[in-house]
């Protein structure tokens, strides 16, 4: 099974350092149903380098092939000049990721030009994954709604399995995982 990952970006999510909580919290999330879907065939895991959820899902990935090492996975760029225009340590973060998954490429060889490149890149993205996870939440509108529209017409024409991780399961994950830390806390005393 191939399976596109992607979500919110930090921004969407007010996450502007890497000790934020919420990064915690959205990155255990992937953790728990990834290592889910590698148990049940999960092959390969397919996302963007937007920042946010699909950086960190890339992460993830790269830290589940320690405990699943025929888990592949691919970091899919829309064209290719993406995140040319952010900060030089974003910029130097995306490419260290690039070198770290089992594959990497721009879906469109030419730098950005249109809009119709990011359609051209949910048309992959749809046609190389057998379903999609999205840490989106419809109530919360995203840059994410365009892919979970497409995703939805999609759905539409042929099986396609999504899963959305909406707020309801961040905010039972921050629980769960602020559980976790008081017990640690507890048995530390």
């Amino acid at each position: 099974m191939r399976l596109w990952v992607t979500g919110y970006r930090s921004y969407e999510l007010n996450v502007f350092n890497d000790k934020d909580p919420k990064k915690d919290v959205i990155k255990a999330v992937l953790k728990s149903n990834l290592k889910t879907r590698a148990d049940n065939g999960l092959s390969w895991i397919i996302t963007g380098g937007q920042l946010g959820v699909e950086q960190w899902a890339v992460e993830t990935a790269l830290e589940l092939k320690k405990e699943y090492a025929d888990l592949k996975v691919a970091l899919m760029l829309p064209f290719a000049d993406f995140g040319q225009n952010w900060q030089e340590n974003k910029q130097q973060y995306l490419l260290k990721l690039k070198q770290a998954v089992d594959f990497s490429a721009s879906v469109s060889k030419q730098p950005y030009r249109s809009p119709q490149q990011l359609k051209n890149y949910q048309k992959f993205m749809l046609g190389h994954t057998d379903g999609a996870l999205l840490v989106y939440d419809p109530d919360y509108p995203g840059k994410n709604k365009f892919d979970y529209q497409a995703i939805k017409q999609q759905q539409e024409k042929s099986e396609y399995a999504t899963e959305l991780l909406d707020m309801f399961d961040l905010q039972d994950a921050a629980a769960e995982l602020a559980e976790q830390q008081k017990e640690r806390n507890d048995d530390g005393e």
